[in-house]
C-alpha cells in the first residue's frame, strides 16, 4: 500500500531536520580543540626574540664567537671512553658491586618476565579467580617500603658488603626455589614479593655503592655497561633455556635453573668475601704486632 504524498514529504522533511541537527554536532565537537591546536602551535612557533637573540649572545658580555668549532675526532672519543672504562673499573669495589648488579638483573628479569606463566601452570585461571595484578602491586609497594629503610641500615658496606650480597642472594635463590617447586599459588605469590622485595633493596644498595665510587661524569658510562651485560645475559640465558632453538624447556625447569642460577651468585660472593674480610683483618693485625715489636 503506498504512502500518500503530504504524508511522504513531511516524513521526508523531518528526516531532513533530524540529519541537519545531528550534522552540527560534530562540527561543534571538533571545531574548538581544532581552534585551541592551531592557536597552540602558532605561539609555539613564534619567536620573537629570536631576530635578536645571535647578537646579542656576539655580544662583549657574553664571550661567544662565531667560529664554528672543529667536530671532535671519533678515534679520540672512543679512546678517552676507554680509558674511563678502564679506571672506572680498576676499582675492585666499584667492580664487585657491579658484576652483581649485572648478573643479578639478568636473573631478576627472567624471573620477572616468566613468573606469570609459572602461576598459570600453578593455578590456570579458567579454572578459579587469580590475583597476579594485585600482587604485582603489593610487591612494588613493599619493595618502595623497604627501599626507604636501606637509609637507616648502618653497616661498614666495604667489609661486609660481598658476605650481604651473598647471603640476600641464597634468600633470592631459596624464594625462587620454593616458587617453583611448591605448587600452592599462595605459596608462589609470597615467594614471589619476597623476592621482589630482597632485589629492590639490594640493586638500591649497589646503585648507591657504584655511585659512590664514581665520578658524576661518569655514572652514563658504568651503569650503561651494567645494563648492556645484563640484558646480554639475559638473551643468551633465554636463548639457552627458554628458546625452542635451544634447550626448549618446561617452565618449571627454567625456574629450577634460575634458582641455581641465584645460589651460584651467593657462592661466588661468598668466597670473595670471605677472602675480602680475610685479607682486612690480617693488615689490622700486622700494625699491632709491628707496634708490639717497636716498644720490646
Amino acid at each position: 500500500m503506498d504512502v500518500p504524498g503530504p504524508v511522504s514529504r513531511r516524513t521526508a522533511a523531518a528526516a531532513a531536520t533530524m540529519l541537519l541537527r545531528t550534522a552540527r554536532v560534530p562540527r561543534e565537537c571538533w571545531f574548538l580543540p581544532t581552534a585551541l591546536l592551531c592557536t597552540y602551535g602558532f605561539f609555539a612557533s613564534l619567536r620573537p626574540s629570536e631576530p635578536f637573540l645571535t647578537p646579542y649572545l656576539l655580544g662583549p658580555n657574553k664571550n661567544l664567537t662565531e667560529r664554528e668549532e672543529p667536530k671532535p675526532d671519533r678515534l679520540l672519543v672512543l679512546k678517552v671512553l676507554w680509558n674511563d672504562f678502564l679506571m672506572c673499573y680498576s676499582s675492585r669495589p666499584l667492580l664487585c658491586w657491579s658484576v652483581w648488579w649485572a648478573l643479578s638483573t639478568c636473573g631478576y628479569f627472567q624471573v620477572v618476565n616468566y613468573t606469570q606463566g609459572l602461576w598459570e601452570q600453578v593455578m590456570p585461571s579458567r579454572h578459579a579467580a587469580i590475583y597476579n595484578g594485585g600482587v604485582e602491586a603489593v610487591s612494588t609497594l613493599l619493595g618502595a617500603v623497604a627501599v626507604f629503610a636501606v637509609g637507616y641500615i648502618k653497616i661498614s658496606w666495604s667489609t661486609w658488603g660481598e658476605m650481604t650480597l651473598s647471603l640476600f642472594s641464597l634468600l633470592i635463590a631459596a624464594a625462587v626455589y620454593i616458587m617453583d617447586t611448591v605448587g600452592n599459588i599462595w605459596v608462589c605469590y609470597a615467594s614471589y614479593v619476597v623476592f621482589r622485595i630482597i632485589y629492590m633493596l639490594l640493586i638500591t644498595i649497589a646503585t648507591f655503592q657504584i655511585a659512590a665510587n664514581l665520578s658524576m661524569e661518569r655514572y652514563a658510562l658504568v651503569f650503561g655497561v651494567n645494563t648492556f651485560i645484563a640484558l646480554a645475559l639475559q638473551t643468551v640465558l633465554t636463548l639457552i633455556v627458554v628458546d625452542a632453538s635451544g634447550l626448549g624447556l618446561e617452565i618449571t625447569t627454567q625456574f629450577l635453573i634460575y634458582a641455581g642460577y641465584f645460589a651460584l651468585i651467593a657462592v661466588v660472593f661468598l668466597a670473595n668475601g670471605t677472602l675480602t674480610i680475610m685479607k682486612k683483618y690480617r693488615k689490622q693485625e700486622d700494625p699491632e704486632s709491628s707496634s708490639q715489636v717497636t716498644t720490646s
